[in-house]
């Protein structure tokens, strides 16, 4: 992509992205929605899994204001955790933890997956490890598997997993959010490589676009979920009886897929 070097080419570039998304992957979307829906009204979860900066779209899911119980966002803080940059805690160490082969078993090993569960995994490249092995592991013990990835980005370099695979290769639905090669969609003249990543933007406009569709859907089935909603909206009663509602609805189903220690 190019631009000029005045201000708003970055928006433009962004409503481009969801222009993409609108025009070709609401049927996939609503696909999971209806997959959402059916296993939050069978009491089990959506399970989201992302490393990096695809953590962010796990909280844009849930918890927050305009959200409800139903998703498990997963994320490590290991491969998450970025504002340290350098020494502890640093980006060197979370950029090599996410290439680890073998830890996905060792996270998905904290749960045991209910049969109307299903697991969503974020990866804007979908070459790192963990997250192909976290879609691995989880189609493995019986879940519908969605990605969410771009796929012009899976495909502009080799695998790098041993298992020559990329995470569309484990998803049994996969939702295209794209964004281009190396995600930055702005050309600035005098620099060599792009800015102003596209990954973020277009990965909440995917799960929030999924979560008022699993909304509808509940609601037509009678199934009303509790959204956490402000104080400034409903007043301070009602948001903490909301909050109340939907925190232990998601506890109890929580609950039921932490493994249990053995006998």
């Amino acid at each position: 992509m190019t631009a000029d070097a005045g201000a708003g080419t970055w928006i433009d570039e962004a409503r481009a992205i969801l222009d993409h998304i609108e025009g070709s992957q609401m049927d996939a979307i609503d696909e999971l929605a209806v997959w959402c829906t059916d296993a939050i009204e069978g009491g089990g979860l959506v399970h989201l899994f992302g490393s990096g900066h695809s953590r962010i779209p796990l909280e844009e899911m849930f918890p927050r204001y305009g959200s409800f119980s139903g998703f498990h966002p997963m994320a490590e803080l290991s491969m998450t955790f970025h504002t340290e940059v350098v020494g502890s805690n640093g980006q060197r160490q979370a950029m090599f933890i996410e290439q680890v082969e073998g830890l996905a078993e060792v996270i998905l090993s904290n749960f045991d997956f209910g049969p109307a569960d299903v697991m969503v995994v974020f990866s804007a490249s979908g070459r790192s490890a963990v997250p192909i092995e976290i879609a691995m592991g989880a189609s493995r013990r019986g879940l519908r598997v969605a990605a969410v990835t771009s796929i012009a980005e899976s495909m502009a370099a080799d695998p790098t997993h041993t298992s020559g695979t990329r995470l569309l290769d484990h998803a049994d639905l996969v939702i295209d959010i794209g964004t281009p090669p190396g995600d930055a969609l702005v050309h600035v003249p005098g620099l060599r490589t792009p800015v102003g990543p596209g990954s973020t933007l277009a990965n909440a406009a995917v799960v929030n676009e999924l979560k008022v569709r699993v909304a509808g859907r509940l609601v037509a089935r009678g199934l009303a979920p509790a959204v956490l909603t402000s104080p400034s909206l409903v007043g301070p009663s009602e948001s903490h009886r909301l909050f109340d509602r939907a925190y232990s609805d998601y506890a109890e189903r929580l609950a039921r897929v932490l493994r249990k220690p053995a006998d």
